[in-house]
């Protein structure tokens, strides 16, 4: 089997600040990972060059495309990466209203996702669009109503919804609960849980909170000032950390 995510030497520098060094994993068709760390770990670095958000200094990251196998999204047009963007990856932001349009209604902007990708029968756009709200727990009534008017957590019910209405196969998250209360945080969690499966995704999640990947990831990356300092099966990792930095994240957990 291919890896559908083949990162070689990833690395990125800010002057003399490392963002993440020399960074190299395959991530394996269905499989979520984790990646921890405190702020200012790389995490979120990593992240980004990986969606093409940032170009990294060196590495290779390789996607297994659907018509012509691995590529290497770093030498890839700026069209091809976007093109990625809109079909086969998506990326779910911290702040739902970093990814949803807030002056578009709720089906407008799940429909926006589908039109980009070539769906033009308003009909056909507006019925996935309600499929979707459903999905996500959002009542259908409200499809013609704007984000602004909606709660925190279902912004981000909404994000998903705008970001897996196209099948992507590959699903980039970014703190998918941070800032949401923790009884909003349980009820999201478990909605992606069960998207993640029945749609049999791919995701790469960076979160801080060490509950979040215990319940979404089936392999961990802890990173330390750039660098990645243990990684392993999810459970593995937080029941038996080898390294001092990840014995002291998973402790810090445990006298909260």
């Amino acid at each position: 089997m291919t890896p559908l995510l083949s990162v070689r030497s990833l690395t990125k520098r800010y002057g003399a600040r490392i963002g993440c060094a020399d960074v190299s994993f395959d991530l394996w068709p269905g499989e979520v990972l984790g990646i921890v760390g405190e702020s200012g770990s790389g995490k979120s670095t990593l992240l980004n060059c990986l969606a093409g958000h940032q170009a990294p200094d060196a590495g290779q990251v390789l996607f297994d495309t659907r018509a012509e196998g691995p590529r290497d999204t770093v030498t890839m047009s700026e069209p091809e990466r976007r093109m990625l963007g809109r079909t086969d990856w998506a990326f779910v932001h911290q702040h739902a209203r970093d990814g949803l349009r807030m002056g578009v209604s709720a089906g407008g902007n799940v429909g926006e996702r589908l039109m980009s990708v070539g769906a033009r029968h308003y009909g056909d756009i507006r019925a996935a669009a309600a499929d979707w709200l459903g999905r996500v727990e959002i009542d259908t009534s409200r499809i013609d109503d704007r984000p602004t008017q909606f709660s925190g957590g279902m912004q981000q019910r909404l994000q998903i919804a705008r970001n897996l209405v196209s099948g992507p196969r590959l699903v980039f998250m970014d703190e998918p609960t941070g800032g949401l209360d923790v009884s909003v945080q349980a009820r999201l969690l478990d909605l992606l849980r069960g998207l993640v499966r029945d749609m049999g995704l791919s995701a790469i999640v960076v979160t801080h909170d060490l509950a979040v990947v215990r319940l979404l990831a089936h392999r961990l990356m802890v990173m330390k000032d750039g660098h990645v300092v243990e990684t392993g099966l999810t459970d593995q990792v937080l029941d038996d950390p080898q390294h001092a930095y990840t014995q002291l994240l998973v402790s810090s957990v445990l006298q909260v």
